[in-house]
């Protein structure tokens, strides 16, 4: 039988309903009978004891709230009885303790990466086309189209073909029928490739480069460097304007600090120095054609579970993200960082609330005091622009049970495991210890994983409640839902459900298994998540501003 309800830790005083719940329904816990004084949404929570105002409020054993007043046991929590309120955290010295997970079933496991000449492992095998300026965004939407369409990228063709056949039947004066489907529906699938190692051609459209600040544009440099010496690239066209902020120089300069021994295929070309529009574009289409031929003789070649860089993230959160999907993703982490990996967890706004566990668990006192820093800083700037990190949750995850930002914070980090923190990077900072690294990014999904992949993850587990499509242009983004409802009816962007937590049908430990065997199948190109399938190739720069 299903259970009906959860204390998610032993200090708690609310409980989780994993099923609907009615009011007058009558629950024991403890030896406790408690009333229901409402209906209780699954999802939701509600208080085991009798609360005073400004009582504390607890969850994941740690300070999540405040009571604004008088509350009932049996009450449903929401945002009038409710308010966000977190300790104090500061560094102190902690000998954490950590017992890693048994890794025999993985012992010896390999998957099928990229090797790159400075034995980074790739997942994929992307061409990557950079501007330098938002203005050289047109021109790589007219190489794009060109080259999806001959070249068999292109995942848009049905949809074409639908509307050809859609004009067709409105001049014949008729509605649609089928046979009109048949007659203009031509779609080239994947198989029929012109080059078969190359999974990807992916254009980085973004809207900086100039205007705005000299900082943004150097920021920007520093992100699409990251991006060119990303394992899961082979070969990079730049497209510059000329006169922007953002010169060649600038990215070069950035591109060589991060990686002196950067040895990738580069092309350049300059609007300004060019002949013409026409000329720009054929001569950046016919370098990229010549050197795709050479990346395509890159083929897959066994690596050790050690080279995989993978990144934790959570959006369209829901009231079971902390109790199923990231545990679960959790649980994964610790595997691979027993296994030697490497795990990034970013989000500083949605780790509000679990700080202290965190500093707690950080190995080196440098690192944790520049989390501590970083921390600060941003609520500063948050507070400062008139608002903070407690009105991170959104409509949605409050509708779904996330009432205050440390509630979700607390089940957010909760996809990071339990192994001791080895480094703290700020963003765009690449990674250059195997283990759990911290990573300063907005909790925003395209900013994070547009952030972590910039850090140098090579896979993202990206668990959501409520379903979200967010995926990234070099770094394949699996989708992992934390309830049944969810998985079967966004079944198209849903790559592993971990519903059967909350059914009772598997354990975290299990759950955490399935996912490592999907992500070591997915670095090997055997399994393609429905993200890459359908191509959503999210990028968003954070300009270092307020983004929650």
């Amino acid at each position: 039988m299903k259970t009906k309800f959860l204390q998610i830790h032993p200090l708690d005083n609310v409980l989780v309903a994993l099923q609907d719940l009615k009011k007058g329904e009558r629950i024991s816990f403890n030896g406790s009978d408690i009333t229901l004084t409402a209906d209780i949404p699954a999802k939701h929570k509600f208080f085991m004891d009798d609360m005073h105002a400004g009582d504390d409020i607890l969850m994941y054993g740690v300070l999540v709230g405040k009571s604004q007043y008088a509350i009932a046991k049996g009450s449903r929590m929401d945002t009038d009885n409710t308010k966000h309120a977190v300790d104090n955290y500061c560094f102190r010295p902690y000998d954490y303790q950590w017992t890693a997970p048994h890794i025999d079933s993985f012992k010896g496991k390999t998957f099928n990466g990229y090797v790159r000449s400075d034995g980074r492992v790739g997942t994929a095998n992307h061409w990557l086309f950079i501007p330098l300026v938002f203005c050289e965004n047109r021109n790589l939407d007219i190489i794009k189209e060109a080259l999806y369409n001959e070249l068999g990228y292109n995942v848009s063709e049905k949809y074409k073909s639908f509307t050809r056949a859609l004009v067709h039947a409105h001049k014949n004066g008729r509605p649609l029928k089928q046979d009109d489907m048949d007659e203009f529906v031509h779609f080239s699938p994947a198989s029929e490739r012109v080059f078969k190692n190359i999974d990807g051609i992916k254009f980085l459209n973004h809207q900086g480069g100039c205007g705005g600040t000299r900082q943004d544009a150097a920021i920007l440099s520093k992100l699409l460097g990251a991006y060119a010496d990303h394992p899961n690239v082979c070969g990079i066209t730049i497209l510059s304007l000329g006169c922007q902020n953002l010169q060649i120089n600038d990215f070069l300069i950035d591109l060589k600090d991060r990686n002196p021994d950067f040895d990738k295929p580069i092309f350049i070309f300059e609007q300004q120095q060019s002949k013409s529009e026409e000329s720009l574009i054929k001569e950046a289409i016919t370098a990229t054609f010549e050197g795709l031929v050479q990346a395509n003789e890159i083929e897959r070649q066994p690596a050790p579970l050690s080279k995989l860089v993978l990144g934790v993230k959570c959006g369209g959160s829901d009231g079971f993200s902390g109790i199923s999907a990231n545990p679960a993703v959790g649980y994964t982490s610790d595997l691979l960082v027993a296994l030697g990996g490497t795990v990034l967890l970013a989000e500083f706004p949605e780790l509000c609330g679990a700080e202290q566990s965190l500093i707690d668990r950080t190995k080196d006192e440098h690192a944790a005091k520049k989390f501590i820093s970083l921390m600060q800083a941003y609520s500063a700037s948050a507070e400062q622009a008139g608002s903070g990190f407690h009105m991170n949750p959104s409509p949605g995850n409050i509708k779904d049970g996330l009432i205050t930002d440390a509630i979700k914070s607390n089940g957010a980090a909760k996809k990071g495991g339990n192994s001791p923190i080895v480094d703290v990077l700020d963003y765009t900072e690449s990674y250059s210890k195997p283990g759990l690294n911290l990573v300063c990014t907005p909790g925003n999904d395209v900013e994070a994983t547009t952030g972590k992949t910039a850090s140098g993850a090579t896979l993202i587990l990206f668990t959501t409640g409520l379903g979200t499509p967010t995926g990234n242009p070099i770094c394949p983004v699996i989708k992992v839902a934390t309830n049944t409802k969810l998985a079967t009816q966004m079944a198209d962007i849903i790559d592993i459900n971990t519903g059967p937590i909350i059914d009772g049908e598997k354990t975290i430990e299990e759950m955490g298994e399935d996912i490592l065997h999907y992500c070591i199948q997915a670095a090997s190109g055997a399994i393609i998540p429905k993200a890459v399938l359908l191509n959503q190739d999210d990028f968003i720069p954070w300009k270092r501003g307020v983004s929650l």
